[in-house]
């Protein structure tokens, strides 16, 4: 071999390494396209997450209708509407506990349950387990901590969270407790109107009025400061398969957006518990799916 012959062979050797090379770039370019593929579809991880519930209404009782302005052209204008979300039963207090436990708990009607009479696992108590806060706040309560039955339009039936053991009372508090300051807020939070506030007793402009005036300042504020709202309600009116209103808005919501995917509370619990980072899943929230299609 002459001394030129080595370098054309090392150019050689070089130029084969070097496509070598672009092929496993090429193919790991690939990889990292599904790859961030699926974390822009993966969940954010929100500093808060706030959740009111209302009350008794279908989807297109609110989503559409001309008494729910605060709703369709702020909230879902600009975040996220689930278009076939679903509560799983009738009456209310069994969805409630679907939604914060995974499950009904053996509660079928609307009574007023024992306080601390039961002791599975649920959203609040695996935030606490993993170091995480949590509270609710709930109107008309008549003070923090309360576990009366009913006062005035207040109704423990809406307030699942007094049924666990595993649960301190003194998390559940009023809704004038509900913080300005929106940075001291728990991680996950549950905002629950009495019954004219979440559309009961009273109107769906009744209800859109109160969501606005109570929490449209934390929703503008979410939208810059890695927060999160979201919007449900228990169960529709009886007559519409129990297709609910679902509504999300954040900071990481797309806005405008929609999935049509079918969700029910078992769903909403799941994505409530990856939002907070939590590993563990209560009741059938361990099988659900997460929210997709609506993160930007």
């Amino acid at each position: 071999m002459t001394a030129d012959q080595a370098p054309k062979r090392n150019r050689r050797s070089l130029t084969a390494l070097a496509g070598a090379v672009a092929l496993a770039a090429t193919s790991a370019g690939l990889w990292a396209a599904t790859g961030s593929t699926a974390q822009a579809a993966a969940l954010p991880a929100p500093d808060h997450v706030v959740v009111v519930v209302m009350e008794n209404h279908a989807y297109t009782q609110v989503i559409g209708s001309s008494s729910a302005p605060y709703l369709n052209n702020t909230l879902k204008a600009g975040g996220a509407s689930l278009t076939q979300s679903y509560g799983l039963t009738h009456p209310s207090e069994p969805n409630y506990y679907m939604l914060f436990s995974g499950s009904n708990q053996g509660r079928t009607d609307d009574g007023c349950v024992g306080v601390g009479s039961i002791s599975a696992p649920n959203l609040a108590s695996e935030l606490i387990a993993a170091g995480k806060s949590w509270a609710s706040y709930n109107e008309t309560l008549p003070s923090q901590g309360s576990t009366v039955c009913s006062s005035g339009k207040y109704a423990q039936k809406h307030n699942p969270w007094f049924g666990f053991s595993n649960v301190p009372t003194n998390t559940a508090k009023t809704m004038t407790q509900f913080p300005t300051d929106y940075t001291t807020l728990p991680k996950v939070s549950f905002v629950v109107p009495n019954l004219c506030s979440d559309m009961h007793d009273c109107s769906v402009s009744t209800g859109d009025t109160w969501i606005k005036n109570n929490l449209g300042a934390y929703a503008t504020w979410a939208q810059t400061h890695n927060s999160i709202l979201v919007v449900t309600f228990d169960e529709d009116n009886k007559l519409s398969g129990n297709r609910i209103p679902t509504v999300l808005y954040g900071q990481h919501v797309t806005p405008g957006s929609s999935s049509s995917t079918t969700y029910n509370h078992y769903n909403v619990l799941r994505t409530l518990e990856d939002l907070a980072g939590l590993s563990a899943h209560a009741g059938n929230a361990a099988s659900a799916s997460d929210l997709t299609g609506i993160w930007n």
